[in-house]
Parts: C-alpha cells; sequence; structure tokens
C-alpha cells in the first residue's frame, strides 16, 4: 500500500513538473538547484559578444568568481551579426556603468559562464550599471577555446612550424648581426607609423566611410555611367582612329621645343646684352620721377600752360581750330568806324600839305555779306630774350 502511495505521488510529481515546464516556456525556464540567489529584488542586464560559443540559458553570472545571477536568455542582436545575451543579476551588486563581459570556462572541460567585472585601471569607473543597462561589443570578450589551442598546436607541430625554429632563428641571426642600429632605427620608425596611424584611425575611419558613400552614389547612379561611357565609346573610336595623327603632332611639338630652347639657348647671350644696353635708359625714366607724369597732362591740353614756353623756346606755337556754332546762333558784325576812312578830298585850313590817312582794310566777309569774325587772341604770355 505504501509502495502504490509512493508511486502515486511520484507520477503525480511528474506530471505536475510536466505541466509546470509547459507553462513555463521549456525546462529551460526553471531554476536548477544550488544556482545564484538572485535575492528579492534582481536586475536584468544585457550584454552584446561578438560571439558566444556554446553558451546555454541557465549559466551562471559571476563577479570575482562568486556566482551572482543567471543568463536568462540568448539571441541574435538587432545588427544581425553578434549575439545579445540577457542576465539577472542580484539586486545587492553594484557595478560601474562602463562594467565588463567575459566569457570564460570554469575548467578545462566545465561549463561557460558570463564574468562581470570592472574596467581595467586605466579607465576611470563611471556612473552605475542600473537594469536595462547594455554592455557594448567593445566591452565584451570571451576566452580561447580548447579546440582552439589544439588546433594551433597541431599546426605548429605537424610541419608548421617546428621544423623551421632553427633555420628561422639562424636566418634572423645572420640578417640581424651588425645590423642591431639599422633595425632599432627601424623598430623606432614603424612605432612612429603606428602611432600616427593610431592617432589618424578617426581619419583613416572617415575617409572609409567617404568611400563607402562614394561607391554606394556610384552604384545609384550606374545606369547613368553606362550611358556616359556608351556615349564616349565613338570618341574613343575617332581617337583611335586618329593615334597617328596625334602621335605626329606631338612628335612635332618635342621638335618645336628642342628648337625653341636651342633658339634662347643660343640667343641668351643677346637679350642679357640687350637688356643692360636698356638699362640706362630705364634708370634715366626712374629718375624722372613724378616729372615724366606731370609732363603728360599737359601735352594735350589747351589752353596751354606756362610750363610749355620751357619747351618750345626759339620757336612759334600755332593753333588752328575749326568752331562749329551751335544751330541758331546769331553772328553779330563788327562795327565799323568811320574815322578811320581815308580821305582824299579833306584839305587843312592853314594850307599844309594834306597827309594821307591810311584807308583802314576791307573787312572780310562771308558768302551772306556778314563780316567775318578774327580768331580769338592767344593768353598773352611774355616772351624770354631767346624767343622770337
Amino acid at each position: 500500500m505504501n509502495r502504490r502511495r509512493t508511486k502515486a505521488a511520484a507520477a503525480g510529481a511528474l506530471l505536475g513538473l510536466t505541466l509546470a515546464g509547459c507553462s513555463l516556456g521549456g525546462v529551460q525556464s526553471i531554476p536548477l538547484p544550488g544556482g545564484a540567489d538572485l535575492g528579492g529584488h534582481p536586475y536584468t542586464v544585457r550584454a552584446q559578444f561578438a560571439d558566444v560559443l556554446d553558451l546555454v540559458p541557465q549559466a551562471a553570472v559571476r563577479v570575482n568568481d562568486v556566482a551572482v545571477g543567471r543568463v536568462s536568455s540568448i539571441r541574435l542582436a538587432d545588427d544581425g551579426w553578434s549575439a545579445l545575451v540577457t542576465m539577472k543579476v542580484n539586486g545587492k551588486v553594484r557595478l560601474p556603468a562602463n562594467a565588463y563581459a567575459h566569457l570564460e570556462q570554469s575548467s578545462l572541460l566545465g561549463e561557460k559562464y558570463v564574468q562581470l567585472s570592472a574596467p581595467p585601471a586605466g579607465e576611470p569607473a563611471r556612473g552605475r550599471l542600473a537594469g536595462g543597462s547594455l554592455i557594448p561589443t567593445s566591452h565584451t570578450n570571451r576566452n580561447p577555446e580548447v579546440e582552439e589551442v589544439f588546433g594551433a598546436l597541431s599546426l605548429l607541430l605537424n610541419g608548421g612550424g617546428i621544423q623551421q625554429l632553427k633555420t628561422v632563428s639562424v636566418e634572423l641571426n645572420k640578417a640581424l648581426t651588425g645590423n642591431e642600429p639599422q633595425v632599432r632605427d627601424m623598430l623606432t620608425q614603424v612605432d612612429t607609423l603606428v602611432g600616427d596611424l593610431d592617432s589618424h584611425k578617426q581619419d583613416i575611419t572617415d575617409a572609409l566611410d567617404g568611400v563607402n558613400e562614394l561607391s554606394a552614389t556610384l552604384a545609384a547612379r550606374d545606369q547613368k555611367i553606362g550611358t556616359v561611357l556608351t556615349g564616349l565609346s565613338p570618341g574613343l573610336k575617332v581617337l583611335d582612329q586618329q593615334r597617328g595623327s596625334l602621335v605626329t603632332m606631338l612628335r612635332a611639338l618635342d621638335t618645336l621645343s628642342g628648337v625653341a630652347v636651342d633658339t634662347v639657348n643660343r640667343s641668351k647671350d643677346d637679350m642679357v646684352a640687350d637688356l643692360q644696353a636698356l638699362a640706362p635708359t630705364l634708370q634715366r625714366l626712374a629718375d624722372s620721377g613724378k616729372d615724366l607724369p606731370d609732363s603728360l597732362q599737359v601735352l594735350l591740353t589747351y589752353p596751354f600752360t606756362d610750363e610749355v614756353l620751357s619747351g618750345v623756346k626759339g620757336d612759334y606755337l600755332n593753333v588752328y581750330l575749326d568752331l562749329t556754332a551751335v544751330p541758331g546762333t546769331q553772328l553779330v558784325p563788327i562795327l565799323e568806324s568811320k574815322d578811320n576812312s581815308y580821305d582824299s578830298t579833306a584839305q587843312p585850313q592853314d594850307g599844309t600839305p594834306r597827309s594821307k590817312k591810311p584807308k583802314q582794310q576791307k573787312q572780310p566777309r562771308n558768302q551772306g555779306g556778314l563780316p567775318m569774325t578774327l580768331p580769338l587772341p592767344l593768353p598773352s604770355v611774355t616772351t624770354t630774350s631767346g624767343g622770337r
């Protein structure tokens, strides 16, 4: 009877476990005995790994090798290249916001677990790791797998380098012996180059992003580029047909350049002599200073200033002007005086012989019968003794 009750209880327990497993989403959702104590108020932390290997849900989450939580789920991240691990951590655990997550193994063939740690000594801690925080890929890493170590060791032992170590060592000794300063200088330059590349990594990244954008733009305009290349083909055919003429032209240009260079070399002495002969003239022009531009101001100016007299000593300066009156202008004739006319009949009262008065010259008249006016008088100037 007791055995029957025990079997019934075991069956009931198994059925309850099965129903519980169906309602909670599988066996993986059932907490394992002996796991980490999450306390009454655990918080959720997410970490993005480039590779989680064979990490499974319910794996331990440790801090300083002390279990403080467990992995609740593992899924593909939104970028499609990394894994997103969701963990539940005891609420009493305090970590900075820039904490690191490492995927480690408990032993050589043991289980995988996630190790949470504070940032290294060179990086200051910031803030606090709270619920819903995400540890980025730059703060996650993993240890090498045993299979990877054995594979590298197998490659090394099976003709991958052991047999050649002696040869490599001997050749390195031959190459480095006596060249230590040069090798040290080369290593220094390599270190400087690597440092410069590291300091300009943002610029290099920006350049690569620009090349990526250019490639995307070219890919979006591939039809237009194809049309342009198709339109260039007739021109390329013409250039190919006229290749002989182009080659001949370039050869003629080469010959012409040779002749030009030879001509310049031959006439170099004469050119230098001409420039040297021109130097005194240029020096006199430079010595004239402001006198030359001042003289040009009065060269074509009427009436001329007194400065012109110094340039026309001993000669006359005549100016002929043709003036055209504005239509409608009234010309006033010159009045003639009767006192200046010649009188041949007038006889003096005292019996003295009469004197002939010079008869006034007849005023010239134009075709209309009006007297012609004389030209305007020149301005009065005082001539020097050398003038005429």
